[in-house]
C-alpha cells in the first residue's frame, strides 16, 4: 500500500485527483482535515510520512511548499510552477528522451499543463524529427471545457449560462506559452487562441500547418504514419476525429487518453488534438506519473 499526499485537495484538480485515489485498493489517500491543510508543519509531516506527494495549489505556494520540502519527498506539481524549472522532469512521459525512465526514478515531476500538453504533443514530434525547425512560426486554437478555470469559472458558467464559446487572453501572454517553447524546443512562441467554450469538460487543440513548410511530408497520411511511429507506448494515439464531417471537443470527455488526428489536402493540413483537460490536461496525467513512480503499470486507473 502507497501513501500519497494530496495537498491542496480542495481544488477542482486536486478534488478529482483524491476522488480517484479513493478508488484505488493500493493507495492511501493522506488528506489533512480543514483545520490542518493551512498548517505548514503539518504539511511538511505528511510529505515525509509519504511516498508521493502531489501539490494541487496556486504557483506562490506551490513554489514555497517546494522549497521547504525534504530532498527525498517526491513530489509531483501540478501547478505551473516549475514546469521550466531546473530539476524539474517534465510530466508527458510519451515524448521519450528517455522521459519515462527520468519520471521513474525523479524527485520532483512537473505535471504538463492542458493546453500545453495538446500544442506539445502536436509540435513537438515535428521538431524531433525534422519536420519542422525550432525556427517555424506555428499558431495553435485550443477550446476547453469551464471546468479548466477551476471552482469559480464553474459556478459562473453555472448561475449565468453562457451559450456561446469565449476567446480569451488577447494580448498573447498565456501562462502555458513559457513552457510550450521551454518543451517543443520552439525559438518563437506560437500564436495562441485559447478559448472557453459551454461545456463542462473537454478538449481540442488545433494546430494548421501548410506542407510547403514541412520537411519530408507531402500528404495527410505521411504526417499520420510519423505521429503513429512516435507515439508508441503512453495514452497518446493517432486516429480519426470526424464523424459526418464533424468533430466533438467533448470526444474523450471522462477519459485520459489523448486522439492526434491528421486532416486536409496536398496543400493544407490541420493537426487536432482531442482530450479530457480534466483527464490527461491534470488528473489523468498525475495518476500515470504518479504510477511511473511508484513502480506500477502507468495505465493502472486510468480510463482509456
Amino acid at each position: 500500500m502507497y501513501k500519497v499526499f494530496v495537498d491542496g485537495w480542495q481544488g477542482t484538480t486536486g478534488l478529482r485527483i483524491a476522488e480517484r485515489l479513493a478508488e484505488r485498493e493500493d493507495i492511501e489517500p493522506v488528506i489533512l482535515e480543514d483545520a490542518a491543510r493551512k498548517d505548514i508543519f503539518r504539511r511538511l509531516e505528511a510529505m515525509k510520512s509519504s511516498d508521493i506527494t502531489v501539490l494541487c495549489l496556486p504557483d506562490d505556494a506551490a513554489r514555497e511548499i517546494a522549497s521547504l520540502a525534504p530532498d527525498k519527498a517526491r513530489i509531483i506539481d501540478a501547478s505551473t510552477a516549475h514546469r521550466t524549472s531546473p530539476g524539474w522532469v517534465y510530466g508527458m512521459p510519451e515524448l521519450g528522451l528517455d522521459l519515462r525512465e527520468k519520471i521513474a526514478l525523479a524527485k520532483r515531476v512537473a505535471n504538463p499543463g492542458c493546453h500545453a500538453s495538446g500544442v506539445t504533443a502536436i509540435i513537438y514530434p515535428l521538431i524531433k524529427s525534422g519536420v519542422l525547425t525550432p525556427e517555424a512560426l506555428v499558431s495553435a486554437t485550443s477550446i476547453t471545457g469551464y471546468s479548466g478555470g477551476g471552482k469559480k469559472m464553474i459556478a459562473e458558467y453555472e448561475e449565468k449560462n453562457y451559450m456561446y464559446p469565449r476567446p480569451y487572453s488577447p494580448g498573447q501572454n498565456h501562462k502555458h506559452l513559457a513552457e510550450i517553447t521551454y518543451v517543443t524546443g520552439l525559438k518563437n512562441a506560437p500564436v495562441f487562441v485559447p478559448v472557453v467554450a459551454p461545456f463542462y469538460s473537454g478538449m481540442m487543440v488545433t494546430v494548421p500547418l501548410h506542407i510547403s513548410e514541412l520537411n519530408g511530408i507531402d500528404s495527410p497520411e505521411r504526417l499520420n504514419e510519423l505521429y503513429s511511429d512516435f507515439y508508441v507506448g503512453g495514452v497518446i494515439r493517432s486516429g480519426e476525429i470526424y464523424e459526418n464531417g464533424f468533430a466533438s471537443a467533448g470526444m474523450l470527455s471522462g477519459r485520459d487518453d489523448m486522439i492526434i488526428s491528421v486532416n486536409g489536402n496536398g496543400e493544407r493540413l490541420t493537426v487536432t488534438a482531442v482530450f479530457d483537460n480534466l483527464g490527461k490536461g491534470a488528473s489523468g496525467a498525475c495518476l500515470q506519473n504518479m504510477n511511473i513512480m511508484l513502480g506500477i503499470n502507468e495505465r493502472t486507473g486510468l480510463n482509456i
